[in-house]
């Protein structure tokens, strides 16, 4: 299960199924973003597509020696920009890929508007997602829930992404959720809902034990994006932020206009895919192996190129050399400014604190040494509030709660009351009311023995003690031993067996310390894949953006509009034509061929709605059967009759 290579293999197939010939790639925001996380820009060059626009760009070119590849997401807004590029084409000839399921109306709404007959095939690729790691994906949405309910519009679009990712990873998986959280009950019904309603795209090759999809809620472990994190790409999401696999450096003292904005992506960097989960101190050891075997290779100042064999070999390897040169300073770069970072921030001694917070249970010392930071000018009121935070979160019903002194604390260091009232958001957020689980104490006999040996010997690294609650979630599921009252099953049925293939969602966001979790899982426990994703993948940062809107209780949203977006309305899969069945290695999607324009008049073919049997993975195609329009008129029948207008949904 590798999401990285299911994005990358549907961006391959739409680039080879456009043939040889210049092209344009023309995508939507997001779908921009989905592109870059798995190809870059070079390496698409040379697949002979040479530019890249945007659907909502109004100032775009007519070049009709160009073939366009469309991958846009079916939203209303794109579906109206494809409709005007249709009605003026800039371009030759269109292919056009959708990442989701389209509705049947927007089918027609196309199908009118391409009066000069320059589509060449219509199809749906389930790329919905950002694909961070071969083990992790994103949706990139913040704030999806209002209160402690799902926002209409983002229940939609993670139901699309997670039931996009099922069918890119050819998974119908039984699905458990946090008892707890009534939002991850909601999603589970969603995705339920979706599997049923299009049970032929689902209906893949049965494996002895089912794949498992596992819903959780961030509030059951607010603790986890709270600390500072050690390991490079953590620490670096933490202290500098990733975007998409870009870092902002525009703001490092001193920066190069070159180094204003890098690239860290484990594709296309072999020292970051070898360091992401090493710790601070090994990196900065690697960084200085990488300099000494860069200076080894450096073409020494006096060599001369004398003769054409020199020559030669200088061009054959100055393309390494370079690479490597960019390799070097940027992380050169990177470490240094998150070296700064920590002795100008303090973060050695906060994190520390920050550990004692998260896992040990001594309220005085842990209260003792958080006075004594806080009057430290280094700590930062960031830092100072996300202190208090954690403080909050662990002793918020201790007989001896301190809690208003270290407000009082807070006020006095000059920390703005925008973060002080966070303080207590998060606990509204992720307090002990709301929590599903227990966060601080050991659940057993087991961990009660490791936690007292723990105590005995110290720890190996007092910056890396703590693990996320999905650690211990995970490893009893692996054992089977995750409790059904706590995780219950979506339906009648449940796993006999342990799971092997496991797919792991968390509303409200997983965090790169999450990610290493299962990495490390999935490096020890041979037969077991396990894949991560989250509405977003938090820093603290993001995490304080989305607790402002934490204890904004927004009222129950109706059912009504819940079902909206959740019964998706029938897609055109579900239409099939006599004879006109295809296979395909790629994962199952819409294949609508009108190349051979000339014989459609003559096509005798009609609608077929029983159709030949279908298999999961194998695309029925239309080829050459209808017209757009024709066909469309077909279509129009069983569009969606619910009103909901829910295009672009599911």
């Amino acid at each position: 299960m590798n999401v990285v290579f299911a994005v990358k293999q549907y961006v391959s197939k739409m680039i080879e199924d456009s043939g040889p010939g210049m092209k344009v790639l023309l995508m939507d925001k997001e779908t921009t973003s989905i592109v870059s996380m798995v190809y870059t820009q070079s390496e698409i060059l040379q697949k002979e597509v040479y530019l890249f626009e945007r659907i909502d760009s109004s100032n775009r070119e007519t070049m009709k020696h160009l073939k366009a590849i469309c991958f846009l997401r079916p939203t209303k807004e794109n579906v109206e920009y494809l409709i005007q590029e249709l009605r003026r084409p800039k371009y030759s000839i269109y292919f056009v890929y959708f990442s989701n399921v389209i509705c049947k109306s927007d089918v027609k709404s196309l199908a009118e508007a391409d009066e000069q007959e320059v589509v060449a095939e219509v199809q749906e690729f389930y790329g919905d997602y950002i694909a961070v790691n071969p083990h992790v994906f994103s949706l990139n949405l913040l704030g999806c829930c209002q209160g402690r309910n799902w926002d209409a519009a983002q229940l939609s679009r993670t139901t699309q992404g997670l039931t996009a990712l099922l069918l890119s990873l050819k998974k119908c998986p039984m699905i458990r959720y946090q008892l707890s959280s009534e939002s991850a009950k909601r999603l589970a019904e969603c995705v339920k809902q979706v599997i049923t309603k299009e049970y032929e795209l689902f209906d893949f090759r049965r494996t002895e034990v089912p794949p498992l999809l596992l819903i959780l809620d961030r509030s059951d472990d607010a603790i986890t994006p709270l600390l500072n994190q050690w390991t490079y790409q953590a620490m670096v999401h933490e202290l500098l932020g990733i975007n998409n696999n870009r870092i902002d450096l525009s703001r490092v003292p001193g920066i190069s206009k070159d180094l204003r904005e890098v690239v860290l992506s484990a594709e296309n960097d072999e020292f970051y895919a070898n360091n992401m989960y090493l710790n601070f101190a090994e990196i900065g050891s690697n960084i200085k192996n990488l300099m000494e075997d860069f200076q080894k290779k450096k073409p020494k100042e006096q060599q001369k190129l004398e003769s054409i064999a020199d020559m030669k070999a200088f061009v054959e390897n100055y393309p390494q050399f370079k690479k490597m040169s960019g390799t070097v300073s940027k992380h050169v770069t990177v470490v240094g400014e998150l070296s700064r970072l920590v002795s100008e921030r303090n973060l050695l001694e906060v994190s520390e604190v920050e550990q004692e917070l998260a896992c040990q249970n001594d309220h005085s010392s842990a209260l003792q040494n958080m006075r004594r930071l806080l009057q430290n000018p280094k700590v930062t009121e960031f830092d100072a509030a996300r202190l208090v935070m954690l403080y909050a979160l662990h002793y918020e019903r201790h007989s001896s709660n301190s809690l208003p002194g270290l407000m009082m604390d807070l006020k006095n260091k000059g920390v703005s009351e925008k973060y002080r009232k966070l303080v207590s958001a998060v606990v509204e957020y992720g307090g002990k009311r709301v929590r599903g689980s227990d966060l601080f104490s050991p659940k057993d006999a087991v961990s009660i023995t490791k936690q007292f040996l723990k105590g005995l010997k110290g720890v190996e690294n007092v910056y890396t003690q703590h693990q996320p609650l999905l650690h211990e979630t995970l490893d009893q599921l692996i054992k089977g031993k995750l409790k059904d009252n706590q995780y219950p099953y979506l339906g009648p049925s449940t796993l006999r067996d342990r799971p092997q293939d496991i797919i792991v969602f968390v509303i409200g966001g997983a965090t790169y310390e999450e990610a290493l979790t299962v990495y490390n899982l999935n490096r020890t426990n041979p037969g077991v894949r396990i894949v991560l994703g989250g509405t977003t993948v938090h820093n603290t940062k993001s995490c304080f953006l989305s607790s402002a809107g934490f204890n904004r209780m927004g009222g129950i949203l109706p059912r009504s509009v819940l079902m909206a977006f959740c019964f998706p309305s029938k897609k055109l899969n579900d239409l099939i034509l006599k004879h006109s069945i295809s296979t395909c290695t790629c994962s199952p999607f819409l294949h609508l061929d009108l190349q051979d324009r000339n014989d459609l008049s003559h096509s005798a073919s009609v609608l077929n709605p029983a159709g030949p049997c279908f298999k999961a993975g194998v695309p029925r195609c239309y080829h050459d059967s209808q017209s757009w329009s024709r066909l469309a008129e077909r279509l129009v029948g069983h569009c969606c009759r619910d009103g909901a207008g829910i295009t672009g949904a599911l």
